[in-house]
Order: C-alpha cells, then sequence, then structure tokens
C-alpha cells in the first residue's frame, strides 16, 4: 500500500532509493566507521586539545580523556535507541520533532545545520594552513608557511578546498568512501606510529622531557580541580564530536535500523583509543612542563603536532603534518553530508522550503542542499577572514553551545519517546533512560556554563561589545537566527508546524503483550 511520503516518519529500505530519494543500502557498517571518524578528524582536533588539556589537568591527560568520553558515549546510545525505531536522515530535527514537537523539533535540526556550517569552514582554514606548513617543512623554507597569511591567498585556497569537497560530495556516496578509505587508513596509521614511537623513545630516555608512565594518570579522582574535571568535559565536546553523522547516513546504510547506531559505538570507540595512545605517548615524551616542546608551553599548543612532529619522528615528520592536513580535508568532505542530509529531511517534511528536498536524479544525493552549504561556508569563510580574523575564530568557538544545544535535545527526545517503555526490561531502564538521561543533562549543565564563561571577554580572542564577551553574542546571534528563519518558515508553509506532517506520539508498553 503506497503512503504519502509526508505522513510517515521514514520508508527505510535495504536496496534501491529511499523515500527521500537518496541510494539506500549503499554504506555497509566499515564504511559508516571510516566516515564517521574522518568527521570527527583526530588527528587534527588533537593537535589543538592536547596542548590546553595538559595545561589544565598535568599528567592527567589519559583520564580527562575518559572523563570526557563518557557523555559522548551515554548519548550515542540514546541516538542508537532512536535510530532502531526510525531510521531517519533528520536525526536529531526528526527525533526531538516526534518527542517534543515541530518547534523544537525544527530548532534542533537547526542546531546540527548551524554547528556543522561552522565548522565546516573551519576545517577549510584548517587544510589552508597546515598545507602551506607542510610545503615549509619539506622544502625547509619558513616564509612559505607565512603565506596562509595573506588573506587572498588564504581564502582563495580555501575555496579550492570548499570546491573539491563541494565535487566530491555532490556525485555520490561511493566517491565518497572511495576517498575516505585513503585518507583516514593513511591519517590513523600515522597516528598509530607516532604514539608508538613516541612512547618507544620515551622509554629509552631518548626524549625532552622523559616521564615514565604511572597508571594513575587514568584517575579522574586525580584530576586537580573541580575546574579541571568540566574542562575535560568541554573538550568532549570538541574532540569527539562528529560521530553522528552516520545517523545523517542511516537511509543509505544497510539494515538501517542496526547499522547506524553500532557503527555510532564503534566510531567513539575507535576515536577514544587513539587520543588515549596518543595522550600518553605525547605525555611520556614531551612531559607537561612549559619548556621549548612541553605540552605545557602555550607557543606551540595551537599546533603540537608541528613542534614535535620532527623530535619524535626525525626525517618523516612531515608525514605527521601530511596526516592533520588530510584530517581536515577528509573531514571537510565527510562532514558536508551531515548539514545536508538534515536539510534534505526539513525540506521533505515542509520544514524548509521545498526544493531543499530535492535530490539529484544521477548521484541520489541532496545536491541542492549540498550546494548551498557550499556557499554558505565559503561566504561566511571569506567575509570574516577579510573583516576580522578574531571574529571567525570566536564564532568558531561559540559552536560548543551549540553542539551542546543539539546533542542534548536528541539525548532527551530519546528520554521521552521511549517514556512508556522505560520499565519493559532492564535494558531499557539504562539505554532509553539512564544513559541518555545522564547524558543529556550533563550537556545542558556544559551548556549553562558555557553560556556563562563566553559572556567574559577573556573567552575567546576578547572582543566584546557593552563589556559581554564576543564569543557570547555571535552563539546567542546564531540561535537568534535560527528562530527569525523559522518563523519565517512557518508562515509559509505553516503545515508542519501544525503538527500535521510529523506527529508527536510515543510507542506503547510492550509489557503484557508477550507470549
Amino acid at each position: 500500500m503506497s503512503q504519502n511520503p509526508h505522513t510517515v516518519v521514514s520508508d527505510p529500505v535495504t536496496t534501491g532509493i529511499s523515500s527521500k530519494g537518496l541510494s539506500a543500502g549503499t554504506l555497509g557498517l566499515i564504511g559508516a566507521v571510516v566516515l564517521g571518524v574522518s568527521t570527527v578528524a583526530p588527528a587534527y582536533t588533537f593537535t589543538a586539545a592536547i596542548g590546553p588539556t595538559a595545561s589544565e589537568v598535568g599528567t592527567q591527560v589519559p583520564a580527562t580523556i575518559i572523563v570526557g568520553f563518557i557523555p559522548m558515549l551515554l548519548v550515542a546510545f540514546g541516538y542508537r535507541e532512536l535510530n532502531r525505531v526510525m531510521p531517519d536522515s533528520g536525526t536529531s530535527f526528526t527525533w526531538a520533532t516526534r518527542a517534543f514537537g515541530p518547534w523544537i523539533g525544527w530548532m534542533a535540526g537547526w542546531g546540527l545545520i548551524a554547528a556543522t556550517i561552522l565548522v565546516l569552514s573551519n576545517l577549510a582554514g584548517i587544510a589552508v594552513d597546515f598545507l602551506f606548513l607542510l610545503i615549509s617543512q619539506i622544502t625547509g623554507n619558513a616564509e612559505i608557511a607565512e603565506l596562509t597569511r595573506n588573506p587572498f591567498i588564504n581564502v582563495g585556497v580555501c575555496l579550492l578546498f570548499v570546491l573539491a569537497a563541494t565535487w566530491v560530495s555532490y556525485r555520490d556516496l561511493q566517491t565518497s568512501q572511495r576517498l575516505q578509505y585513503v585518507l583516514v587508513g593513511f591519517q590513523v596509521v600515522v597516528l598509530v606510529v607516532f604514539a608508538i614511537t613516541a612512547i618507544t623513545r620515551a622509554a629509552s630516555g631518548d626524549a625532552f622531557d622523559p616521564t615514565p608512565f604511572d597508571p594513575n594518570w587514568f584517575n579522574p579522582f586525580a584530576v586537580p580541580s573541580f575546574s579541571a574535571a568540566v574542562a575535560g568535559l568541554s573538550l568532549s565536546i570538541f574532540i569527539f564530536w562528529g560521530w553522528d553523522l552516520v545517523l545523517t547516513m542511516n537511509e543509505e546504510t544497510k539494515n538501517p535500523e542496526k547499522t547506524p547506531g553500532r557503527a555510532a559505538t564503534v566510531v567513539v570507540l575507535v576515536v577514544v583509543f587513539l587520543y588515549l595512545i596518543l595522550g600518553i605517548g605525547m605525555v611520556m615524551f614531551a612531559g607537561v612542563g612549559d619548556g621549548e616542546l612541553g605540552l605545557g608551553n602555550p607557543d606551540i599548543q595551537e599546533n603540537v603536532f608541528f613542534a614535535l612532529s620532527n623530535p619524535i619522528m626525525g626525517s618523516l615528520g612531515f608525514l605527521v603534518s601530511l596526516a592533520v592536513l588530510t584530517s581536515s580535508a577528509s573531514s571537510l568532505q565527510a562532514t558536508f553530508a551531515s548539514p545536508t542530509r538534515t536539510m534534505l529531511a526539513m525540506g521533505h517534511y515542509g520544514a524548509l522550503p521545498k526544493k531543499f528536498g530535492s535530490v539529484h536524479p544521477r548521484f541520489f544525493s541532496p545536491g541542492y542542499s549540498t550546494i548551498v552549504a557550499a556557499i554558505v561556508t565559503s561566504v561566511f569563510y571569506a567575509v570574516m577572514r577579510f573583516v576580522s580574523e578574531n571574529t571567525l575564530w570566536d564564532t568558531i568557538l561559540a559552536l560548543g553551545m551549540l553542539i551542546c544545544f543539539y546533542y542534548g535535545l536528541t539525548a532527551f527526545a530519546c528520554v521521552w519517546y521511549f517514556r512508556r517503555q522505560w520499565f519493559d526490561s532492564v535494558r531499557n531502564v539504562f539505554f532509553m533512560l539512564l544513559f541518555p538521561l545522564v547524558g543529556g543533562i550533563i550537556l545542558a549543565i556544559l551548556f549553562v556554563t558555557t553560556l556563562i564563561d563566553t559572556m567574559d571577554p577573556a573567552y575567546g580572542s576578547g572582543s566584546q561589545i557593552g563589556g559581554i564577551g564576543l564569543v557570547f553574542i555571535l552563539g546567542i546571534a546564531v540561535i537568534v537566527i535560527g528562530i527569525a528563519l523559522m518563523l519565517w518558515q512557518a508562515a509559509r508553509e505553516p503545515a508542519f508546524f501544525r503538527g500535521s506532517v510529523l506527529t508527536m506520539d510515543a510507542p506503547p508498553s510492550l509489557r503484557g503483550t508477550r507470549r
């Protein structure tokens, strides 16, 4: 029996075309994991995070990574449960709508779209920086690295990166998969070799500041202060974010009810393993002091891998810079899948103009949404880069609030949606109630804490308006823009906002129905 696609949540199939026109059954478990790891971009994220983390917590870096990993894993369980019954490319948007109604659902979708668009511009800019750093490292010419400071060269090369990522994303999912297997495989191999080499050299005493390994590094209660523990949780938002990409591609995945959830869990576990082995290796080799190569040295904290690559890897140090370059470039390409498929779902259900719900007739990709995302990313980066580099990076810092916002909403959506099934089984108590609830509460606390912290002009570049930090103003501005766009769309096409397209409901309890 045929159904109107606007009256159901999803119509997943294992092969052929999904209800939204995407190519179903294209992505397997391994492919989904590879794309998820690519989006997290461990080489890029960790080189920027390890220094500030070590400055806060000292040798407790491994413990901090584990503490930061916990809320991400708890939220991932909630995502998995929702995907099991509603495998829909709209993910946070669709699920929050079914749990809380169209208005909250729309804002959850906006939080995801805004955060990913902002990070796309950041990834493109980082790829430019590391391209020139790599060329400088290979040629031995330090002046080449300074070319990235020229805004015309920087923006021009950045737009080329965005164009290349757009072309791959626009074509089809299989092209993306083939590219990501190479880029992610190279990145992971280099990172593991780097970590093992650092540990080996430190153990032999051939290191900058040999620091013997201590199992107490894994003790979260040894973190020096509560503020340092909060910093660890905030760190998780940055270094683990991106695993939810595999859920937005659920309609293109084999066995869409199970594979995306499993892939998300595997991605989080793979990434935490990489971070732990890297953190241990770097602490053992460089120590946490503020010496020339110490992780506490503020002069190297923007790019610790670049500072330690030659001391650890010798003549092969350029491979580390190449790994960070491929990390940011591959993440740029993979991350396009997240906002474009969310916009596709929002267009499909009438929450955005119908054009966003269209797919390319040949490539079965959300072509229109991909082009819109690329244009917005390019214009935002170019304007901000010429107007004020500080404003650009302050905007990137503000995305932490957006991530907490839509991750937290999705976690709470899981709890509320399954409210009638909480006590059907012991498994449900943990995976439908306790795990997502605790994860959502942690993210809600981080959201409020970040709001308060960013009001201080010292947070970020130091820019302010009327004594209020620019990071706070930019974060609030993004949310206000979302509300304005939501009201505009509600006036144009009110059907979705009346709740007649995606209805609120909750699955019934299964107790007493089993034989």
